[in-house]
C-alpha cells in the first residue's frame, strides 16, 4: 500500500509514519506541503500517486485559533477539502484526522459518531467545516476519524506539561469539570493502518477506552510515574480562564468503529503506562 501522509511533522503525523512502517509511506511535513494551497496539494499528491492518503496537518493550537482566525480555517477547513478534491482526481481513498470538539460537551452520554455539529469554539467550528469540506470533496471514499485528548512523544501535550511542571512545583492545581478520554497518539495512529487497509469509509471515533478528567488524568500521569499523586489538586475550570470555550464532557462512543469490525482501543490507563516508560 502507498500511503501519502500530510502533518507528518506533528504529534498524530510522527506516528503515522511510523505505524505505516511496512508499507511504502511518501511523509509531507507542514514545511513540504501547505494543505491550504490547492494547486500545490494536486500536484503533490497527483506526483506521489497513493493509494491512501492520511490528512494529519492541522491548526491545533484551541487557544490561537479564537486570534489566528484565518489560518485557523484554512488548515483545518480548506485544507481537508483541497486534500479530498486532490484525492478524488486520482482515486484514492482519504482519511483525515478531526476532533471531540467539534461538540458542544452538554451531553451526559458518550457522543455518537453521527452527533450534530455544535462546536463552541473556532477550533471546533473550522474542523467540523473540514469535516464536511473533505466528505463532498471526495465522496464516498473518505473517512472521518475523530479522537480527543491526545498526547505522544512529539510536541507539547499534557502529559508532558504535568511531567515538567512536577520538577517545577510541590503542588498543581489541574480542572476536574471537564471530562474526556486521553488518547495515545500511538495507538490512535496504529487503528488508522487498519482503516486505511480496509479503505472503509464513514465517520469514525477512535480514542483509549474510559474516561476521566484533567485532574484524574494527571494523577494517574504522577501515580505512574513514581511521583506522589497528592500534589495533584482538584480545581475548577473558573479558576483557569482561557481565550476558547472547552467542552465540559467530551466522551465519544466508538459504536460504528466496533461495528466496522476494528478492535476498540485499549484503556487509556494502560497505554499510558506504556507511554510514560517511553516518554521518560
Amino acid at each position: 500500500m502507498r500511503v501519502f501522509i500530510t502533518g507528518a511533522g506533528g504529534q498524530v503525523g510522527t506516528d503515522l509514519v511510523v505505524a505505516f512502517a511496512d508499507h511504502e509511506v511518501i511523509a509531507a511535513t507542514h514545511a513540504t506541503l501547505d494543505v491550504g494551497d490547492p494547486l500545490a496539494c494536486r500536484r503533490a499528491i497527483s506526483a506521489a500517486a497513493p493509494d491512501v492518503i492520511i490528512n494529519a496537518a492541522a491548526y491545533t493550537d484551541v487557544d490561537g485559533c479564537e486570534s489566528n482566525v484565518e489560518r485557523a480555517w484554512r488548515d483545518n477547513a480548506t485544507g481537508p477539502g483541497n486534500v479530498g478534491a486532490a484525492a478524488r482526481e486520482i482515486g484514492a481513498f482519504l482519511v483525515t484526522l478531526s476532533t471531540d470538539y467539534v461538540f458542544d460537551g452538554v451531553a451526559r452520554e458518550p457522543y455518537e459518531a453521527h452527533a450534530p455539529h455544535e462546536p463552541v469554539n473556532v477550533y471546533g467550528e473550522t474542523k467540523a467545516a473540514g469535516e464536511r469540506a473533505a466528505l463532498e470533496a471526495n465522496p464516498g471514499a473518505t473517512a472521518i476519524v475523530r479522537s480527543a485528548w491526545i498526547y505522544g512523544a512529539t510536541g507539547t501535550n499534557f502529559v508532558k506539561t504535568m511531567l515538567r511542571l512536577a520538577g517545577e512545583r510541590e503542588t498543581l492545581d489541574v480542572v476536574d469539570d471537564q471530562t474526556g478520554s486521553p488518547t495515545w497518539s500511538a495507538d490512535l495512529a496504529s487503528a488508522i493502518v487498519s482503516l486505511g487497509a480496509a479503505r472503509r469509509a464513514g465517520v469514525y471515533h477512535v480514542t483509549n477506552a474510559g474516561s476521566t478528567t484533567w485532574f484524574g488524568f494527571a494523577r494517574e500521569i504522577f501515580s505512574l510515574a513514581g511521583l506522589d499523586a497528592e500534589r495533584v489538586r482538584p480545581t475548577t475550570s473558573d479558576r483557569f480562564p482561557r481565550p476558547a470555550r472547552r467542552p465540559v464532557f467530551s466522551v465519544l462512543s466508538d459504536r460504528t468503529w466496533r461495528e466496522a469490525g476494528f478492535s476498540p482501543l485499549r484503556p487509556w490507563r494502560a497505554a499510558l503506562a506504556e507511554a510514560l516508560q517511553l516518554f521518560r
